[in-house]
């Protein structure tokens, strides 16, 4: 994976020599060159898109729900073992 750091200043040296080149480059031109030059320097990145990081957020919920939902079933069956064990030792005096 490319350092952010490197990947902008790698960028920001092609956007200098589109610019200050020999001849100008036309606008149309210089928005081609510019988008490939972004696509090459994002497919280095170690990136993921919108849909798959909102999907594992979904799951990462789903998880964490469910733990919390298991340890408070456990917490709850400890209760009713106490509850039950000190309501059968009453019964028993």
């Amino acid at each position: 994976m490319i350092a952010p750091k490197a990947f902008l200043d790698a960028l920001s040296g092609h956007a200098s020599r589109l610019f200050n080149g020999e001849t100008p480059v036309p606008r149309s031109e210089f928005e081609t060159q510019f988008k490939a030059l972004l696509q090459s320097g994002f497919s280095k990145l170690d990136l993921v898109s919108r849909e798959e990081f909102d999907s594992q957020m979904a799951v990462l919920a789903r998880t964490r729900t469910r733990a919390r939902l298991e340890a408070l079933e456990a917490k709850m069956a400890e209760l009713e073992g106490k509850v039950g064990g000190a309501a059968g030792t009453e019964k028993a005096e």
